[in-house]
């Protein structure tokens, strides 16, 4: 019964939180009354209009301004995918994954990239992470596997 009222509080909470709180691709929320970056809010409106260059632009001058942001690095990690640079897409997710092991949004994105290189076992391990991450399941979760189980009806064709 206590886990069931934990479970309600956790989602009353987490309903109350803006929406863009709850985004994958960013796992942290700016400040009340914190100004907004610019060059990341052109980021996100160039992955909106899928103009990976200009999101990579963008959010290469958010991660020269501050190295530690992890959601940067994962935005670049995304953009570098969608453009089908997948080496450069490990190496923002990785960093990303290193600055916050916990975040969500690279975790599904760097299984999806591995499953474009064909690398189920990869996948899952991330799938995994998510798994123990996500204790009352989470959009990321729910999305990789998904991902995973339609590279597997995919593949057994």
């Amino acid at each position: 019964m206590n886990r069931i009222l934990v479970a309600a509080a956790f989602a009353a909470a987490a309903a109350l939180l803006p929406p863009a709180v709850l985004a994958a691709g960013d796992d942290s929320a700016a400040p009340a009354g914190a100004r907004a970056d610019p060059d990341t809010e052109a980021g996100k409106a160039a992955i909106r209009a899928q103009n990976w260059n200009a999101a990579i632009a963008s959010f290469g001058k958010v991660a020269t301004k501050d190295p530690r942001d992890a959601d940067a690095q994962n935005f670049l990690g995304y953009a570098y995918r969608k453009s089908g640079n997948l080496d450069l897409a490990f190496k923002h997710y990785n960093e990303a994954l290193k600055l916050n092991p916990r975040h969500r949004g690279a975790h599904e994105y760097i299984g999806e990239a591995y499953l474009m290189q064909g690398n189920l076992g990869k996948a899952k391990e991330h799938l995994g992470q998510l798994d123990k991450l996500c204790f009352f399941g989470c959009e990321e979760y729910d999305d990789l596997k998904k991902a995973i189980a339609e590279f597997e009806k995919k593949t057994r064709k």
